[in-house]
């Protein structure tokens, strides 16, 4: 039975998992249509990822896809509206037929997605759900997809992480930080975000010429300045 061909719209912060995840979806068979991306005024929010999170928009031209951008305050719950609202333009732009969502593990996030495409009646693929989280580590390296720590929020992580490229090394670095100290290997529970620099699905890459950085103690975050 051939398989359906689903027109996607990409829920995309910028990070490795939603950009992991149109890219698996792309070898399925599926046709990525655009991306969808929240800006939130809240750096704490239950939803959406964060830093340099405007710099999608290089991320989206170097992929020639276009981009549909929806500004929210951020608030737990009510930002749901306005990402189903992003979907909803993206559904009557772009004809899209099918959502596709990075999530890993988070029950939260992916039950809400669900409930907004089922309200739509979009279908959502979910690529990375449950998977191991090592292996998709590993994966991210095999696939030549180069990604950076743009945030942290966990201990023992501190400011000498942003900027730390997703390697071997670092993969053992984490693994280390699971056995002691429990910290999700993939970041799914905010310990650390990330910023795709570079992967199969750029026409060029990225280039990063500085950043600004804040916080203090574990908790750190900062934004990219591209060329």
């Amino acid at each position: 039975m051939k398989q359906e061909v689903l027109k996607l719209g990409v829920l995309f912060s910028g990070g490795k998992d939603s950009t992991y995840a149109a890219w698996l979806a792309k070898k399925q068979g599926h046709e990525l249509a655009c991306l969808i991306t929240l800006y939130s005024e809240n750096p704490d929010s239950y939803m959406f990822h964060t830093p340099s999170i405007k710099k999608t928009k290089q991320q989206a031209k170097a992929m020639a896809l276009p981009l549909v951008v929806k500004n929210t305050k951020g608030i737990k719950e009510k930002e749901l509206d306005d990402l189903e609202e992003a979907i909803k333009s993206a559904k009557e732009k772009y004809n899209i037929n099918a959502v596709v969502s990075g999530a890993l593990a988070s029950n939260y996030q992916k039950s809400r997605i669900e409930n907004i495409c089922k309200k739509l009646n979009l279908k959502l693929i979910n690529p990375l759900w449950q998977r191991d989280e090592f292996e998709y580590l590993n994966e991210l390296l095999k696939n030549k997809f180069s990604v950076i720590i743009t945030a942290v929020s966990a201990y023992p992580l501190n400011g000498s992480w942003l900027g730390r490229k997703i390697d071997q090394i670092f993969i053992d670095d984490v693994k280390k930080l699971y056995e002691k100290y429990k910290i999700h290997p993939a970041g799914e529970g905010g310990e650390f975000e990330t910023f795709v620099i570079d992967c199969p699905l750029f026409q060029a890459p990225l280039e990063v010429k500085g950043a600004n950085f804040t916080g203090d103690g574990n908790s750190w975050r900062m934004e990219l300045e591209l060329v």
